[in-house]
């Protein structure tokens, strides 16, 4: 028994989904089901989106809206249009147009001698032969949906706009209409094919196998085998062996061999990475030069790979409001055009003196073939789609159209300043000991206790203390954001962590100056670094100076978004002021805020929000380890080199995958002129349509003619929108035009 639908949504893929009108009817008829009001149909990718538990449901709604769409379990491609079978389609299609095109040329030759009433026959049979090659489909499919309820479509419009010229006998204007709009058609499914090509050139990130390292037991010894499987069938720890040229199927550590990765599929950045023993790979990395051995750390699922495609996948369920509105336009607009149609066939006879019936019912006929709304239809969504695929290919992976329409308006940018406007690569510059320790006693302790946290600062502290077989037991290990670690170590108890730490506990300490004796260990001033301070008991031990570095490109970055028209760059941190007021100096950014807790951050980030004119944007930047609470609150919320955080992938917006700042001036520019090119389509058709509608109505424009803008309005639509895709191929680093 099928069971009822839930609030969790489950993807399929909808096989035979060919057309963005059909993914419309069909995503309208489930949001009327009970339950599925949040269903989405994508013809982007072909997924289908629904609740759990509404398989049957969805299958029987579909089944009467398009017959000829099945729903299958997503991956599921073994059943899907081979490239053999697509190209003797296309096939068929050009010979039928190509034979109705001679039938016609040939009917217009004779139409003098045939159009008489004792070679009316033969005109007919030639015309309508002409006629039904190029639109029997198209009659077709216009009575299956009006029997199902569904009148007014562009299906509708092309029938009775060529049943009602051969009505009047205006045969070669019947076929030509046909013709045209088949052939429109025809050269619209290349360009929609090419950028749906586009796109799922993306998914050939996908790893086709992964080559495992086996142990076989053979008499008294083991020899290695080498065995292809599925990336899917993985276990974590498994070891895998990756030969040059071919892709890293899974995320691992890399523990012989070295080599230099390609990893421009998934970040865009075209130089090459190394990879060493000891560092982490990601699955869709490309082995440029020799063969590797990586340790497994994560199954597909969770891998950098699958992650990126589900994103990509799932970004075509969030429309903009755009799409949406023209959505419903399109809903009403095609019943208006009838009624004025039909007005336009009937009024004027019966008002004007001596007008002819058949003069203004061919004039009707032309308003109905220049009223399809199938340029807006197909190359809004199609626009928004390639500007979603374009930024892909820069490593920005923007969530859905929604936030494209959303980053077009950003005037502020808030960013984190740790992992975002600094690398984020911690050192240990320098080691103050107090009375009684020593410098090395400080790092030792200060390790221990950072032992286990995931902060880059300690990770900072762990690497210069190195690996010691001595690090102590903890006991009671605590961590609070924003202030520090402590735990205990046998009797004693250690706290390592900022000066707030150290006040709050009421430990006196003195921020260390430059090195006055034999207790510090090189001459590295503490100005504009991080310093960690050590407390035994509640008695300072000494205090750790660290130092990071500002991201090269940051600078050109802070003024990208400024030349881009963002008015403010606000810079937060919970680092200490001589960090920030350095790191601010530097990048000359407008406002900086330090020593922020995390709910501090998200305090200032709604502050700053609430500041904001009427229809501006907040954007928010965040490396993605500790700012998943700002990323959410963020009008768009930005996650820095996020590949490994389920959180900042979670909360984010948009994920920057190459960990590079100046990603944000390219997502920008990126979302207006994606919008920029939606805005032209729709100008350009309305435009176009209005005129030719005033033109049919005063009987200049003929429906030849009239079906020829209509179809070239929809083809030059669906090439614009492709412009989406290429423009990320002309923006060099930054995003400024190479």
């Amino acid at each position: 028994m099928e069971t009822k639908p839930t609030g969790e949504m489950e993807k399929f893929r909808a096989q035979g989904l060919d057309c963005p009108h059909c993914a419309l009817e069909i995503e309208t008829a489930l949001r009327r089901i009970d339950g599925f009001s949040e269903a989405v149909v994508s013809f982007g990718t072909g997924a289908i989106l629904i609740p759990r538990g509404g398989r049957s449901a969805a299958r029987q709604a579909i089944a009467r809206i398009e017959p000829g769409v099945r729903l299958v379990e997503w991956g599921d491609t073994a059943r899907e249009a081979s490239p053999k079978g697509e190209a003797k389609s296309d096939s068929i299609r050009i010979a039928r147009m190509a034979l109705a095109a001679v039938l016609t040329i040939i009917g217009m030759v004779l139409e003098d001698r045939l159009h008489t009433a004792s070679t009316a026959v033969a005109e007919y049979a030639l015309f309508l032969t002409a006629y039904l090659l190029v639109g029997a489909s198209v009659l077709f499919n216009a009575a299956r949906n009006i029997l199902r309820g569904r009148v007014f479509d562009e299906l509708f419009l092309m029938s009775i706009a060529t049943l009602g010229a051969i009505a009047i006998r205006e045969l070669p204007e019947a076929v030509a209409v046909m013709f045209f709009y088949s052939l429109g058609e025809y050269i619209q499914d290349l360009a929609v094919g090419k950028s749906r090509r586009s796109i799922a050139a993306l998914m050939n990130l996908r790893p086709d196998f992964a080559r495992v390292v086996e142990q076989a037991h053979e008499g008294a010894g083991e020899r290695e085998l080498l065995e292809a499987v599925s990336p899917e069938s993985v276990r974590i720890g498994a070891i895998v062996e990756v030969r040059p040229g071919e892709r890293v199927p899974l995320d691992g550590e890399v523990i012989t061999g070295s080599s230099w990765m390609d990893t421009s599929a998934l970040t865009g950045e075209s130089v090459p990475r190394s990879a060493a023993p000891g560092e982490t790979v990601l699955a869709g990395f490309v082995n440029d030069a020799a063969t590797i051995r990586i340790r497994i750390t994560k199954v597909f699922a969770e891998s950098s790979v699958s992650r990126i495609l589900q994103l990509v996948e799932d970004a075509a369920a969030r429309k903009a409001a755009t799409e949406k509105l023209i959505s419903r336009f399109a809903a009403v607009y095609t019943p208006i055009v009838v009624a004025v149609a039909a007005l336009v066939a009937f009024l004027p006879p019966l008002i004007i003196p001596g007008a002819s019936l058949v003069d203004w019912v061919y004039r009707a006929l032309v308003v109905l073939v220049i009223s399809c709304p199938c340029a807006l239809v197909i190359s809004v969504p199609l626009g928004y789609f390639g500007g979603i695929g374009g930024a892909s290919r820069r490593g920005i992976l923007i969530k859905g159209a929604n936030f494209i329409d959303a980053l077009k308006d950003v005037s502020t940018v808030v960013v984190d300043k740790t992992g975002t406007l600094t690398r984020g690569i911690f050192q240990v510059t320098r080691k103050v000991a107090a009375p009684g320790f020593t410098p090395e006693e400080v790092l030792r302790l200060a390790a221990a206790v950072e032992a286990h946290s995931t902060h880059p600062i300690a990770r900072s502290i762990r690497e210069a203390y190195g690996s010691r077989p001595d690090t102590p037991a903890l006991i009671d290990l605590r961590e609070e954001k924003g202030f520090g670690v402590t735990a205990r170590i046998g009797d004693r108890r250690i706290m390592a962590g900022g000066a707030r730490l150290m006040r709050r506990e009421g430990i006196a300490f003195t921020p260390p100056g430059p090195p006055m004796d034999a207790t510090t260990d090189d001459s590295a001033d503490s100005a504009g670094c991080s310093v960690v301070y050590v407390a035994v008991d509640r008695t300072l031990a000494g205090s750790l100076v660290i130092a990071d570095e500002v991201k090269r490109e940051a600078p050109r970055a802070v003024a990208d978004m400024r030349a881009l028209g963002v008015k403010r760059v606000v810079m937060l941190t919970g680092d200490n002021r001589n960090v920030a007021a350095r790191v601010a100096r530097d990048l000359a950014v407008d406002a900086w805020y330090a020593e922020l807790l995390p709910e501090e951050k998200v305090a200032k980030v709604e502050e700053l929000a609430a500041q904001l004119p009427r229809g501006e944007r907040l954007a928010f930047v965040g490396d993605g380890i500790n700012d998943a609470p700002v990323l959410m609150r963020a009008d768009i919320g930005f996650a820095m080199g996020a590949l490994g955080s389920d959180a900042a992938i979670e909360a984010a917006d948009v994920v920057l995958m190459d960990d590079r700042v100046d990603g944000i001036a390219a997502a920008i520019r990126l979302a207006r002129h994606t919008r920029s090119v939606v805005v032209q389509n729709i100008v350009f058709a309305l435009l176009v349509k209005l005129v030719f509608l005033g033109l049919g109505t005063v009987g200049i424009a003929e429906m030849w003619e009239a079906v020829i803008a209509d179809m070239g309005v929809s083809v030059a639509a669906v090439l614009n929108a492709t412009r989406t895709l290429r423009y990320s191929r002309r923006m060099g680093s930054g995003g400024v035009k190479s």
